[in-house]
C-alpha cells in the first residue's frame, strides 16, 4: 500500500463531497493536488497542497478552505492530528497502527512491495550503452549500463513494459577506420612488420586479438587486395567480434539487452529516406546556408547550400543538416530513422541514456523525433558525466590492453559486480562520479554498497539466531505477519523504521516518474541508516534488543519488523541489479 497515493485518493473523495454539499464548487481541477511527506519532520507525517491550489478557482481563502478538509479528516481512525499550517497547508500526523500495518504489507508481499501499476503497462523503451564497436567498454559505458539497466528495472517495478535496446553503430567512418586498424593486425598476425601504427587508426593491443582471429578464419586470403576488397571483411569481422566482447562485459556487470538494433541494417532497408520522407511532406525540409558556427571566424567558414531539417520549429537553436558535401547522409540523418523505427515499433516513450560528449546533440535528437512522430512520442535524454577512477586518491593506470582507457572488465573483475552497479547509482546521472578502488570496497559507514549491505546481513544473522533459539517459530513471512503482535513495537526507532518502509512504494514511483535510479540507493542508504541505529542503540538498552528471554510475543513482533527491512533492502537492491548478501565477513 502507497500510504501517500491511499489519503491523495481519499482527498480528492473528500474535495467531491464538499462540493456535492454546496461547500465548494464542483469541477475543480485537481490535476497539482499532492499528498507528500512535510519538509520538517515535526509537522507530521503527511502534507497536502489542496487547499492552497484550489482556493482560487474556488473563490475562497486557502486557510477556509482548509478548515473545511480538516473538519473531514477528524476523527479518521487512522488519523492521530490534523492541522493547518502557513497560508494552508494541510498536515496529518497518522496512527501508530497505520504504520505498523505497513510492516504486514512488506511481510506479505515480499519483494513485490512498492510495485506498482504507475504505468499501466504503457510500452517504454530504454536505450542505453551503444558503445561504437570499435573496443571494449570502458568505465564510463559502465556507468551508462547501470544508469541504464536500472531505471528499466525502476520502471518495470512501477509498472511500465520495458524494452532494453542496445543501438549497434555499424555504419559510417569510424567502422571504415576499424576495418583499416583491423587489416593492419591482420597482417602483423601473418607475420609482416607493420611498425607503429598510423594516425588516426585505433591503436590498442586488442585488435592484434582481432587480427589472429582474422588471420586464423582466412588464412593470407586479403593479403595483396585491394581494400575495396579487404574493407568490408575486415570491418564486419571486427565489429562481430568486439559486439561479442561488449555483450560479454555487460553480461558481466548483469545487463541483458532485449533488442540490439544495427544502424547498417536500418540504412540498408531504406529507413531513412522514409523518415526524412515523412518530414518532407510536412514541409520541413528545405535547401539553405547555415550562419557559420560559434567561434568561427568568417575566413574559416565557407557557406554552401545544404539539405536542411527545420529543428528550429521544434526547440533546436539552429537548423540541422541532412545530407554532407558528398551527398552522403549525416550521422543526425540515421539517428532521426532510428528513432523513427522505434516509434514504428510502438514506443511513444523513448529514453536514451548518453555519455556527457553528447549534450550538444539533445536539443536537434529531441526536436526530430517530436518532428517524426507528429508529436506522438517523446524523448528524454539521460546523460551520464565522467566517472573518475581512483586507487587511494591518485589516478588508475591505464589498462594495457586498452592502450588509452581502463576497461570496464579490469574495474568488475577488480571489485565485483555489485560493488560497480551499487557505487554508479550514488551520484545522480548528471553529476560527475569519483571510483575509488580502496574506499569502495572499505568496510564502513562511508561504502554506501558496505553500509547496506551489513544492514541485510545483520537482519539475516538476527533471523539465524533466532531459527536457532526458537525453533518452534515460523519464521516464513505470511506467518510472521499474522502471527507478531505489531503493537509491541513502541520505541521511536523502531517506529522509525517502519515509517522509512512505508515510503518505499512513494519513492519507486517518484523515481521511475523522475527517470532517477540514483534515489533508490539514497532511500537504501537512509534505511540502513536507520536499522544501524536500532541495532546500536539495543548494544545500549538491552530492552531494545531484538531477541528478549522471557518475552516470546515482543521478540516475535521484532522479528517480523526487521524480517521487514531485510524485504525492503532486497526489494530496491533489486532494482539495482545487486545481490543481498546473507552474511559478511572481514
Amino acid at each position: 500500500m502507497n500510504i501517500f497515493k491511499a489519503f491523495e485518493t481519499d482527498i480528492r473523495k473528500l474535495l467531491e463531497e464538499l462540493a456535492a454539499e454546496g461547500a465548494i464548487p464542483a469541477g475543480l481541477d485537481g490535476s497539482r493536488l499532492t499528498v507528500e511527506p512535510p519538509r520538517e519532520a515535526s509537522h507530521g507525517d503527511l502534507s497536502t497542497n489542496a487547499a492552497m491550489i484550489l482556493a482560487k478557482p474556488a473563490k475562497m481563502a486557502p486557510r477556509a478552505l482548509a478548515e473545511l478538509l480538516v473538519a473531514k479528516l477528524k476523527g479518521r481512525p487512522d488519523v492521530a492530528s490534523v492541522e493547518i499550517a502557513g497560508p494552508g497547508f494541510v498536515n496529518l500526523r497518522l496512527t501508530a497502527d497505520v504504520w505498523r500495518d505497513r510492516i504486514r504489507d512488506v511481510l506479505n508481499a515480499g519483494t513485490a512491495y512498492g510495485d506498482s501499476d504507475l504505468g499501466g503497462k504503457a510500452p517504454v523503451n530504454v536505450e542505453y550503452v551503444s558503445a561504437n564497436p570499435t573496443g571494449p567498454l570502458h568505465a564510463a559505458h559502465g556507468r551508462g549500463a547501470v544508469f541504464g539497466d536500472a531505471l528499466a528495472a525502476l520502471l518495470e517495478k512501477a509498472g511500465y513494459a520495458v524494452s532494453r535496446e542496445y543501438y549497434i553503430n555499424d555504419a559510417g567512418a569510424q567502422v571504415d577506420v576499424l576495418g583499416r586498424s583491423t587489416h593492419i593486425r591482420y597482417r602483423e598476425a601473418l607475420g609482416e612488420e607493420v611498425g607503429e601504427i598510423p594516425a588516426g587508426l585505433y591503436p590498442g593491443e586488442y585488435l592484434k586479438e582481432v587480427g589472429q582471429a582474422l588471420a586464423a578464419r582466412d588464412g593470407d586470403r586479403w593479403v595483396g587486395k585491394g581494400e575495396a576488397e579487404w574493407l568490408p571483411a575486415c570491418r564486419d569481422f571486427a565489429i562481430a567480434m568486439i559486439m561479442e566482447w561488449i555483450k560479454e562485459d555487460l553480461g558481466a556487470l548483469g545487463v541483458k539487452m532485449d533488442v540490439y538494433s544495427s544502424e547498417r541494417a536500418l540504412v540498408t532497408a531504406g529507413a531513412v529516406d522514409t523518415a526524412l520522407a515523412a518530414l518532407e511532406a510536412r514541409g520541413l525540409i528545405y535547401t539553405g546556408v547555415l550562419e557559420p558556427p560559434k567561434g568561427k571566424k568568417p575566413d574559416d567558414w565557407e557557406p554552401r547550400p545544404q539539405t536542411l531539417f527545420k529543428s528550429t520549429d521544434f526547440g533546436d537553436d539552429v537548423d540541422r543538416p541532412l545530407k554532407k558535401s558528398d551527398g552522403s547522409f549525416t550521422y543526425f540523418s540515421n539517428d532521426i530513422a532510428y528513432h523513427f523505427d522505434k516509434y514504428k515499433r510502438g514506443f511513444t516513450s523513448l529514453i536514451d541514456v548518453w555519455g556527457a560528449d553528447h549534450g550538444g546533440y539533445v536539443k536537434r535528437m529531441q526536436s526530430a523525433t517530436t518532428a517524426v512522430t507528429e508529436g506522438k512520442a517523446s524523448l528524454d535524454v539521460k546523460l551520464c558525466q565522467l566517472v573518475h577512477l581512483m586507487q587511494n586518491g591518485q589516478p588508475v593506470k591505464m589498462s594495457k590492453r586498452a592502450g588509452t582507457f581502463v576497461t570496464l572488465r579490469d574495474v568488475i573483475d577488480q571489485v565485483g559486480r555489485d560493488v560497480v552497479r551499487f557505487i554508479m547509482l550514488t551520484r545522480r546521472n548528471d553529476q560527475t562520479l569519483d571510483f575509488d578502488f580502496a574506499k569502495v570496497t572499505e568496510q564502513s559507514k562511508d561504502n554506501p554498497v558496505f553500509y547496506v549491505q551489513y544492514a541485510h546481513a545483520r537482519c539475516r544473522s538476527v533471523l539465524r539466531h533466532a531459527a536457532a533459539s526458537l525453533p518452534q517459530l515460523d519464521q516464513a513471512p505470511a506467518a510472521l505477519a499474522a502471527a507478531a503482535n505489531l503493537a509491541r513495537l513502541d520505541s521511536e526507532e523502531e517506529m522509525t523504521l517502519a515509517k522509512r518502509m512505508a515510503t518505499w512504494p512513494r519513492v519507486v514511483e517518484a523515481a521511475a516518474e523522475a527517470h532517477e535510479p540514483h534515489r533508490i540507493a539514497f532511500f537504501l542508504y537512509d534505511l540502513a541508516s536507520d536499522f544501524h541505529a536500532l541495532w546500536n542503540r539495543g548494544r545500549d538498552d538491552t530492552s531494545l534488543r531484538f531477541l528478549i528471554d522471557g518475552d516470546a510475543e515482543l521478540t516475535t513482533a521484532r522479528l517480523a519488523l526487521i524480517a521487514a527491512v531485510a524485504t525492503v533492502i532486497a526489494s530496491g537492491l533489486a532494482v539495482m541489479g545487486v545481490e543481498p548478501v546473507e552474511e559478511l565477513r572481514s
